[in-house]
């Protein structure tokens, strides 16, 4: 039985392969219909790219050039096995005539490098370091579907959802943090249709492989205890500290977010005050719930007088907070994978969600992004997000700013709201479907308000 991860099945005849994809690729394009012989892989990443309303003609787009791209490669923890992987894959792809290329964990390639002439070609793809080749920025391809499914995969020839990329084939394994398993980027090699041997994607899994177990030797495990609070897109926080992993109640999440949020401490009354709704609750209520927390935790657990954590807590959403206050937007919603404790109603956690939200999407907004946009719109938390899509729409061309504003249109219909009509372009006569929103943000609705589940649930008053 063939194995459905390899792209061509021993004794297929390429030449023969690549013309019943690019017809089935034809036939999805045209009308959505999977024929075979389309992987199941392949037909789900196909399925990803068609709900993310990428094009068959889509183009990469340069997201970081120059200092920002060299400051950015120099921070990222794969820059430490880059040697590695030049080591282990730099002279196959040179012999062969391939590519190495690594990106990061949103698709973004760092490092592109190869033989000469195939670099030129590549050049010429926008396969390049610094442009976005997330599966929703360039449809299925073996980096981008790779980190997008967190597992290795092989792309033959015209099981590339981008037209402009059928006369490639690839293979690229995740990189995964060896202490988290926090997906970190993928190591690629890129190149002709030799790659769609069985042995080119059990090679980049090695590399792979290879790759964590250096990440592991030069940064152990941390043993300071409770270093590290993960509370983004959880509605339980998980504290690790040493080799320990502990997943905290509801409650207690709570409560260490709030002291991770504030280093300096807070008293009892302020933090009853961010913990309950109801301000009646009696102080005996928050140091039974402290002292449950201090069981727990033993020594890891918060001092008092005022409230504080025994240690520095390093929290997700605060290196979130410090990435959008520096101006790294690829890097924030790398590490963005949710509101801060989507269930929680603590009124001190809802407004901090709330703030971080706010700033991830405005400098989503600000930045103009369509890959950033998108990668917003097709998230949980961003798929009913009105004033997102209407900034996607702004950066689309035609085709997709018809798909975008008529989710802008359904949206608005869900929650009872009857946008207004103006032009964006052109005169009023050829642009009367448009909604307000788009020509001008002083026209835009305001950002809705989300159910502690993530789901827009009514709109808040415009500010004066």
């Amino acid at each position: 039985m063939d194995d459905p991860s390899v792209a061509l099945p021993g004794g297929a005849d390429p030449a023969e392969r690549t013309r019943e994809l690019r017809a089935a690729h034809a036939a999805f394009t045209q009308d959505g219909r999977v024929e075979a012989p389309v992987r199941a892989v392949i037909a789900r990443s196909w399925r990803r790219c068609a709900r993310a309303r990428v094009s068959p003609e889509c183009t990469p787009r340069l997201e970081l050039a120059g200092a920002e791209l060299r400051s950015y490669r120099e921070q990222h923890p794969l820059a430490r096995v880059l040697p590695l992987f030049r080591d282990l894959v730099g002279a196959f792809a040179s012999d062969g005539a391939h590519l190495l290329a690594v990106c990061d964990a949103r698709g973004s390639l760092l490092w592109v490098e190869g033989e000469p002439a195939t670099m030129r070609r590549a050049e010429g793809l926008g396969f390049v370091p610094g442009a976005r080749w997330a599966e929703t920025a360039m449809g299925t391809n073996a980096p981008g579907t790779a980190v997008a499914v967190g597992e290795p995969v092989q792309v033959f020839g015209a099981e590339h959802f981008s037209r402009r990329v059928h006369p490639w084939t690839c293979a690229a394994a995740p990189v995964r943090d060896p202490h988290t398993g926090r997906v970190l980027g993928a190591v690629d090699v890129t190149g002709g249709d030799w790659l769609a041997h069985p042995h080119s994607l059990a090679f980049v899994r090695a590399v792979a492989c290879a790759a964590e177990a250096r990440l592991a030797l030069l940064d152990p495990a941390p043993q300071a205890p409770g270093d590290c609070l993960t509370a983004l897109g959880r509605d339980e926080a998980l504290l690790t500290g040493g080799r320990r992993e502990l997943r905290l109640g509801r409650r207690h999440s709570e409560i260490m977010a709030l002291l991770a949020h504030h280093p300096e401490g807070l008293s009892g009354e302020e933090l009853a005050i961010a913990l309950y709704e109801d301000e009646s609750v009696s102080p005996v209520t928050l140091r039974a719930e402290m002292s449950r927390l201090r069981g727990l935790l033993g020594p890891r657990a918060p001092l008092s007088r005022p409230y504080r954590t025994a240690a520095p807590l390093e929290a997700d959403f605060t290196a979130v907070t410090r990435h959008l206050a520096s101006g790294a937007v690829s890097a924030a919603l790398a590490r963005y994978p949710g509101p801060l404790l989507p269930a929680s109603t603590a009124p001190g956690i809802v407004r901090l969600r709330r703030r971080i939200e706010e700033q991830a999407r405005a400098a989503v907004i600000a930045r103009a992004d369509p890959g950033l946009l998108t990668d917003w719109v097709c998230s949980p938390w961003g798929a009913e997000d009105a004033e997102v899509w209407r900034a996607l729409a702004a950066v689309l061309p035609a085709a997709g700013r018809t798909a975008a504003l008529a989710r802008v249109r359904a949206i608005d219909a869900e929650l009872g709201e009857l946008p207004a009509l103006v032009p964006v372009t052109g005169s009023p006569a050829r642009r009367r479907d448009t909604p307000a929103g788009i020509a001008t943000a002083a026209t835009a609705p305001p950002p809705a308000v989300r159910s502690p589940r993530g789901r827009a649930t009514y709109r808040q008053p415009a500010r004066p």
